[in-house]
């Protein structure tokens, strides 16, 4: 027993070493991965510019506000790529704010509290006010001065996370453009054009060259005899840093397993459907029978009007008899059965008046009653009206829809659907000159149905959904293909893996960011970014689930920050260089001073002219039979090559010699011209402004970390 006893504190020692190791290694993963941070504190900020700190706090607030204020437009909380775009934004609008308005303060320009005022008291377009239709005239559709007055005090009172939400939603993003406006306005404004330019190129618009010249295009000579290795284009790139720097990022390449439902799934689905279809059509209540057979769409007690019917299936369920079920039918990614349970005719349109009476202040939110005392009060109001109380002076009286309440709580006429579902139900069902009290998400409204019109019918179906999707058999399989594809040893197995299976390894074109969340067509794939930048060149993920795909990726290539290597850089200059080499053959066959009729003879050409429609001027862009040659057109200007030949000009599209017959003069312009000329090189001048953003934003010094946290 000794012996049994020994072994058992022995092996439970053991059993705790063991159980210590791995939460150890659990921690230390989970700290190299970004998650607890034992060992050092996650760090509390997104970035810097300028060495100014924007706080994690403060990014998440602002993103949280705009996804408030989308969920608030959409009816839907933002999710997904929705989420990602926004954290996008609101980064954006952060970096634009710090660099720019630091650089609008050291110069003087500002944004004071009375312009913005003036601003929201205006017709201004750029007024936030004029996008909220309850503070404009209802008749002129001009900004109403007193509610927006009254809109102003509200905002002034608001303290906290309200405030803050107004600041970020409305009042920052105001100030940012009204000053972004003055900052250009004064660019622009600084836009000159002296007059010793204005004469010269005036002087050079008029005046045109005639020339003799023999052309050795570059494609005269073979591209195998010229090689451009990776060392001639490492030298491109260092003499040219500027046009070949890259951020950081990854090339990937992915396969894609669906998880789609397949051909059987969808022939599973109907034959549901199909096997209770019978019942379905004797059942005498429709509402439970859609909730027992877990129904993808909903029991809809009300009607329908055609227009409102899905548009493919309109006609054919608009023709059915009451009590009859059609289907099982397609869908919108669904099958569906719909049973006919009524039709009455109901108006495609309503005119109706309220006063609604709510227990919750409409622009704040916070409670200014009871909502037992907000329905007595209805009630009250109500049973006035219904014994002669004047409708309109009541709505004047007791209304909080301050749009309608001036006009005798009058709404104008609205279609089916338009309002909220139990306001809309009462409006549509009722008949024309019937009141009520109606309760909705806003409060109490007293409602009045003054007409009603064009009657058509409409219909109250039962619908039993059930939505396509994919087997446990098909997602198994989907999810088999991609855990083998997963354990590949590298990109030439991965591929021929891809091939015997039927797939492909679709490489992304684009290099992948660190804060990216798409990857080529995938939408939704920021966890595929965040393993790609864990991960080593060659490496191959573990299988991520996107949208209905199982993706398995590889990591093709890791490109550092700086400038870009040789294979990167090769497609935007291997032609360039090509070029430089074939531009050196061509000389090498030629004499030291070559004349044209030394050069033509060389490469058997003829010597050509041009000039002679006098369109060759300094200014021009192209040369007749020639194309966009600019050093070929600034040596037509150069009075040395009158007595003797050019040396050899590298152009574009070849190597050229020139010979200068004449320079001439065409009649001076008229003064409108000139002036015209003057307006279009100012407005040039003034343009070159336009990426004035850019500039600063290149100049600033940005850090990002939101790939830390995000």
């Amino acid at each position: 027993m000794q012996i049994i006893k020994s072994i058992r504190e022995k092996g439970a020692a053991i059993v705790i070493v063991v159980i210590a190791l791995s939460l150890i290694g659990f921690i230390l993963m989970d700290a190299k991965q970004g998650g607890s941070k034992l060992f050092g504190s996650l760090s509390t900020n997104v970035g810097k510019v300028n060495n100014e700190t924007i706080e994690l706090a403060e990014f998440n607030n602002k993103v949280k506000q705009a996804e408030d204020v989308q969920e608030q437009r959409s009816g839907q909380r933002p999710s997904g790529i929705q989420t990602y775009q926004i954290r996008e934004q609101v980064w954006n609008q952060i970096i634009a704010e710090k660099i720019f308005l630091n650089e609008s303060k050291k110069i003087g320009i500002s944004f004071t509290p009375k312009e913005l005022s003036y601003i929201l008291l205006s017709n201004d377009p750029s007024n936030p006010f004029l996008q909220e239709q309850s503070l404009k005239d209802s008749v002129t559709g001009q900004l109403d001065i007193k509610k927006a007055q009254d809109a102003l005090t509200n905002i002034k009172k608001l303290k906290g996370e309200q405030r803050e939400g107004i600041n970020t939603q409305v009042i920052d993003p105001l100030k940012l453009n009204k000053t972004v406006a003055k900052y250009s306005g004064l660019l622009s404004a600084s836009g000159y054009y002296p007059t010793w330019m204005r004469e010269k190129e005036a002087n050079d618009n008029i005046s045109f060259s005639n020339i003799s010249y023999v052309s050795i295009p570059y494609s005269d000579i073979s591209d195998s005899t010229t090689k451009v290795s990776d060392e001639d284009i490492n030298a491109y790139v260092s003499d040219n840093k500027e046009m070949f720097k890259q951020e950081e990022g990854r090339n990937v390449s992915y396969i894609a397993f669906t998880q789609s439902p397949s051909a059987d799934d969808s022939i599973k689905i109907k034959e549901q459907l199909s096997v209770i279809k019978p019942a379905f059509e004797s059942d005498s209540n429709a509402k439970m029978f859609v909730v027992k057979n877990l129904s993808s769409i909903d029991f809809n007690d009300g009607f329908t009007q055609k227009a409102k019917l899905s548009p493919s299936m309109a006609d054919t369920l608009s023709k059915l008899a009451i009590g009859s079920v059609f289907g099982p039918y397609a869908d919108n990614g669904s099958f569906i059965l719909a049973k006919m349970l009524a039709v009455k005719q109901i108006p495609d349109s309503v005119k109706a008046r309220h006063i609604l009476i709510s227990p919750k202040d409409l622009n704040s939110g916070k409670d200014i009653m009871s909502d037992s005392a907000a329905k007595k009060l209805a009630d009250s109001v109500y049973n006035a009206i219904l014994k002669g109380a004047d409708f309109a002076q009541m709505a004047l009286m007791y209304s909080v829809d301050n749009g309608s309440k001036i006009k005798g709580g009058d709404l104008g006429t609205f279609g089916y659907g338009n309002m909220v579902a139990e306001f809309n139900e009462f409006c549509f069902t009722k008949t024309t000159g019937s009141k009520g009290v109606v309760k909705t998400q806003f409060g109490y409204h007293i409602i009045d149905i003054v007409s009603q019109k064009e009657f058509k019918p409409a219909y109250k179906i039962a619908y039993v959904g059930k939505d396509i999707l994919p087997s446990e058999e098909t997602v198994n399989t989907a999810s088999l293909f991609a855990t083998k594809a997963s354990v590949e040893k590298n990109k030439s197995t991965l591929e021929k893996y891809a091939a015997k299976n039927g797939f492909s390894l679709i490489a992304v074109p684009s290099i992948i960011k660190e804060n990216d969340f798409s990857v080529g067509a995938l939408q939704d794939a920021r966890q595929i970014v965040k393993w790609a930048f864990g991960a080593k060149k060659g490496d191959i993920s573990e299988p991520f689930s996107v949208g209905d795909q199982f993706i398995v990726a590889i990591v093709d290539k890791i490109n550092e920050k700086g400038v870009q290597d040789a294979a990167t850089a090769r497609s935007g200059c291997e032609v360039i260089i090509r070029n430089k080499k074939k531009a050196q053959i061509i000389k090498n066959k030629l004499d030291k001073n070559p004349s044209l009729e030394s050069a033509a003879k060389a490469y058997g050409k003829t010597i050509q002219l041009a000039g002679s429609d006098s369109l060759l001027t300094f200014g021009a862009q192209i040369i007749n039979s020639v194309g966009m040659e600019p050093k070929l057109i600034g040596a037509s200007f150069n009075k040395s090559y009158q007595s003797k030949a050019s040396p050899v000009i590298e152009g574009t599209n070849g190597v050229y010699l020139i010979k200068v017959t004449s320079i001439q003069k065409n009649a001076a312009l008229s003064a409108e011209a000139l002036a015209q000329q003057a307006s279009t090189k100012l407005g040039s001048i003034r343009s070159q402004t336009n990426g004035w953003y850019e500039g600063l934003k290149k100049q600033a010094n940005i850090v990002d970390k939101r790939s830390e946290h995000f």
